[in-house]
C-alpha cells in the first residue's frame, strides 16, 4: 500500500463538496489511519506481513474504530492516526471472522467526530457514494454501487450481500464507505476485478456492509467476540476452477486441513456426502455442520483419485496470538 506521504487521488475523481448533501471534510475527518506490527511468528504474518497499513472509521466518540480485520489480527501494537497528524496508539479489541470486522480501541482521545452507522440495504446499484481514505479528499474517492451479491473468499469466508463500488480505491483496506448524508454503509475489504459489458477487466472495491455489526457490536465489546458458537475451521484455500469445482490452492500454516494430510490442487468432491458445486455451497455445508471441533467428513479427487477422509475442524481464533492489553 502507498504511504499517506506519496500518493493521492487524482483530483477529477476525488469527492466534490458541493455535490453532497453533508458536511464531507467533517465526515472525513472521522477515518483515521491505522498501522499495525505483528510478531513475527504469527499465524498470519506469512499470509498478510507483520507491518500493515489501511484505516479505520471512528464510530463512537470515545475513540471506537471500526476497521477491517485482516489489518488487526495478532497485532500486537496499533497505532491511529488522525487527518491532523494527531497519532495515538490502540489497542484490539475484537476480530469477528465471519463478518471480517475488526474493532480498535483508541488509547487516548482523537479529537475527532463520530460517523453514525447507516442502514447498508440502502446502498442500491448506482447509489452515489464516498470511499472515504485517511488524509480528507486527496485520499478519498467518489464512487457508485456497482453490484450487491454473494462473495465467497478464498479463506473460508463468506458474505451473502457484499457492497461493491466502482472506480477503485488504491488504499482500499478499512476505507469508510459513505452513504448520501454521511453515514457509514460498510468498510472496505478487497480490490477485485469484473469484466463489463464489453469484456474489459475493470477494477472494483468490495466492502463489508455495515448491517452485519449491529447484531453483534454489543457481543464484540463485551467478549471480544460474537456470542454464538465458532464456525468448524479447517485452515485450508480453496478457488473454483473454470468447471466450477472446489480445488485447493493451498493450506494454512499447521492447521486442520494440512494434519490430515490434504494437499493443494486436491478437488472437493463432496462433504458429507453432499456434492459440492460451488465454493459458497461449500462453506454453507461446511458450517452447517456444527460449532468448531466437529469431524468433516470430505470426499476428494487427487490426480484422478476418488477417496474419502475426514478433517477434525478447529476454533481459528486458537491459532492466533491474543492481543496484548496495553
Amino acid at each position: 500500500m502507498p504511504s499517506s506521504d506519496d500518493w493521492q487521488i487524482p483530483p477529477e475523481f476525488q469527492p466534490d463538496p458541493d455535490a453532497v448533501a453533508f458536511d464531507l471534510d467533517r465526515a472525513l475527518s472521522s477515518v483515521v489511519a491505522l498501522r499495525a506490527s505483528v510478531p513475527d511468528d504469527a499465524f498470519t504474518a506469512e499470509t498478510l506481513g507483520t507491518q500493515r497499513a489501511g484505516q479505520g472509521a471512528v464510530i463512537r466518540e470515545d475513540g471506537l474504530v471500526l476497521t477491517i480485520g485482516y489489518l488487526i489480527a495478532e497485532a500486537e501494537e496499533i497505532w491511529l492516526t488522525t487527518s491532523e497528524g494527531r497519532a495515538v496508539k490502540g489497542h484490539v479489541l475484537a476480530y469477528d471472522y465471519d463478518s471480517g470486522f475488526g474493532i480498535v480501541q483508541a488509547l487516548s482521545p482523537l479529537g475527532v467526530p463520530a460517523l453514525s452507522l447507516g442502514n447498508s440495504r440502502h446502498a442500491t446499484v448506482g447509489e452515489h457514494v464516498v470511499i472515504g481514505g485517511s488524509g480528507g479528499r486527496p485520499h478519498s474517492l467518489a464512487a457508485r454501487v456497482a453490484a450487491r451479491q454473494e462473495f465467497a473468499g478464498y479463506w473460508e469466508y463468506l458474505l451473502d450481500d457484499a457492497i461493491f463500488t466502482v472506480p477503485a480505491h488504491p488504499n482500499w483496506g478499512g476505507t469508510a464507505l459513505l452513504g448520501p448524508q454521511g453515514e457509514l454503509l460498510g468498510i472496505g475489504s478487497l480490490q477485485l476485478q469484473s469484466r463489463d459489458t464489453g469484456g474489459r477487466l475493470v477494477p472494483l472495491n468490495m466492502s463489508v456492509p455495515i448491517d452485519l455489526l449491529k447484531p453483534i457490536l454489543d457481543d464484540l465489546l463485551r467478549l471480544g467476540r460474537s456470542s454464538g458458537p465458532s464456525r468448524p475451521w479447517l485452515g485450508l484455500y480453496a478457488t473454483e476452477d473454470e468447471r466450477d469445482r472446489v480445488v485447493l490452492a493451498g493450506l494454512a500454516g499447521d492447521g486442520p486441513a494440512r494434519r490430515a494430510e490434504l494437499r493443494a490442487g486436491d478437488i472437493v468432491r463432496a462433504i458429507a456426502g453432499k456434492p459440492i458445486e460451488s465454493l459458497a455451497g461449500f462453506y454453507r455445508s461446511l458450517w452447517s455442520l456444527g460449532p468448531a471441533g466437529i469431524d468433516v467428513p470430505l470426499t476428494v479427487e487427487r490426480e484422478g483419485d476418488v477417496f474419502d477422509l475426514r478433517v477434525g475442524s478447529a476454533d481459528r481464533s486458537r491459532f492466533l496470538k491474543p492481543s496484548r492489553l496495553h
